[in-house]
């Protein structure tokens, strides 16, 4: 599986942006996730989706905030996120696994498939 995360930029606080997962290769995913690393912080779980019947999963920090989505040919992940805030900047990088069950979502450890990151940097 490859991933190609995509979107990030500078934006002012309250702004929107949406984020991107292209996914490619053997698609053998059980969840894709979102996760955000902030300088000098561990990485954290944001979001995630299940490949087989989309249901999704957020931090409490996101909730009602953000959105994880998916396209219907399964080849892209979304994360529409709304109402930034400067807490929000980090590097945001999209994660899969086959094999994650619910209870190790938030492990970035438990994920096989990594994209490469993209910043998202919130001014107040």
């Amino acid at each position: 599986v490859q991933l190609q995360a995509s979107g990030g930029g500078l934006v002012q606080a309250g702004d929107s942006l949406r984020l991107s997962c292209a996914v490619s290769g053997r698609t053998s995913i059980r969840y894709l996730s979102w996760f955000r690393q902030a300088p000098g912080k561990e990485r954290e779980f944001v979001a995630a989706i299940k490949w087989s019947g989309g249901s999704t999963n957020y931090v409490d920090s996101v909730k009602g905030r953000f959105t994880i989505s998916r396209d219907n040919a399964k080849t892209t992940v979304y994360l529409q996120m709304n109402s930034l805030k400067p807490e929000d900047t980090a590097v945001y990088y999209c994660a899969a696994d086959s094999r994650i069950i619910l209870s190790s979502l938030t492990n970035p450890h438990a994920y096989d498939y990594w994209g490469q990151g993209t910043l998202v940097t919130v001014s107040s």
